[in-house]
């Protein structure tokens, strides 16, 4: 008995571990992966962005350029260049592969240049609506007196209709915002600021259910009894631990603000006409579809891969981020 007290003893105290302890993000990273929509849409889209931000910089062709007298007529209304293999009279350029405009623009030019102002809009916007969103959440799931108030005023504007209120808006500020800011200057502006008001709801609600559920853990208990501030808390405790819904509602928002984006300037209430957005390159092809259909099949084709890869994007996310189904 007295020889093998010591071995126990040695056995019970030799904590020591054989290998550093597993990142999480690495469990987050091996579940992203398995979820094989979410990871080509997240390839999809860093490829459109990384097209949007680096096309218009190496691209020969200026978006705004005019072409002017003999060049106008030769460069007006050309097809793109695969019509040329079954149509031998289609007026093409090899210059301008997806062909131009009635007024001799470049359509490849004005699709990496609208498609820089889109994302840039979308991804704006859904920080103001995600900021908005988690400000309002946390405060109305951790302080009892002001969940009501905040509650009704997201029940409010969830009932607004949201697309016609925009609209009037944006008739309403236009014209002091571009003045202000310049008229595009003051067209983004507007557009991101209308498009981030009106969508924060959603994720309010989302973030609040889950304060309410960690507010009575016993980890936050156990933070409170120590006398913790609530802004210290809240920093601390409360949101690192709602980030994962936080991250979903975000590239979630990314895509509707891209359609609601695209949704005015087809409208005719977004971009001015020479200021290239996805949704303008669309209201600038409705009147001559018939004759060039593949002008609103690119503008078209882009906003839906976009809005599809965001949206199996954060899929993705959702899964890898919730612990509880995490490694199934």
């Amino acid at each position: 008995m007295t020889e093998s007290a010591p071995k126990r003893i040695g056995a019970l105290t030799d904590t020591i571990p054989s290998q550093p302890p597993r990142s999480q993000w690495l469990d987050v990273w091996d579940q992203f992966k398995q979820h094989k929509g979410a990871l080509i849409g997240g390839i999809t889209f860093l490829t459109i962005i990384l097209a949007v931000v680096v096309g218009p910089e190496i691209w020969w062709v200026d978006a705004q350029y005019l072409p002017k007298g003999r060049e106008f007529i030769n460069l007006r209304d050309t097809r793109p260049i695969y019509h040329a293999l079954w149509d031998e009279s289609a007026k093409v350029s090899w210059l301008y592969p997806l062909g131009t405009d009635n007024l001799g623009r470049d359509t490849l030019a004005r699709m990496m240049q609208g498609g820089r102002v889109s994302i840039a809009v979308g991804l704006t916007a859904m920080l103001l609506s995600i900021l908005l969103g988690t400000l309002i959440g946390v405060t109305a799931g951790y302080f009892r007196r002001l969940d009501g108030p905040l509650m009704r005023l997201t029940d409010l504007f969830l009932a607004l209709p949201l697309l016609p209120m925009i609209l009037v808006a944006s008739l309403l500020f236009r014209e002091a915002l571009s003045k202000t800011f310049g008229v595009e200057g003051g067209v983004f502006v507007l557009v991101v600021g209308l498009i981030g008001i009106t969508s924060w709801m959603h994720t309010a609600r989302i973030v609040r259910g889950d304060v309410l559920a960690l507010k009575e853990r016993e980890f936050i208990l156990a933070a409170q009894s120590i006398g913790t501030k609530p802004s210290k808390l809240v920093m601390r405790h409360l949101l690192p631990n709602v980030m994962s819904p936080i991250m979903v509602s975000a590239t979630l928002g990314i895509a509707v603000a891209i359609i609601t984006e695209s949704a005015l300037s087809f409208l005719g209430f977004g971009f001015p006409p020479d200021f290239p957005t996805w949704g303008r390159l669309l209201n600038d092809s409705v009147d001559r579809m018939d004759l060039y259909p593949e002008r609103v099949l690119w503008p078209g084709l882009a906003i839906s891969l976009t809005v599809l890869s965001v949206n199996y994007l954060g899929d993705g996310l959702r899964d890898a981020l919730d612990p509880r189904i995490r490694g199934r």
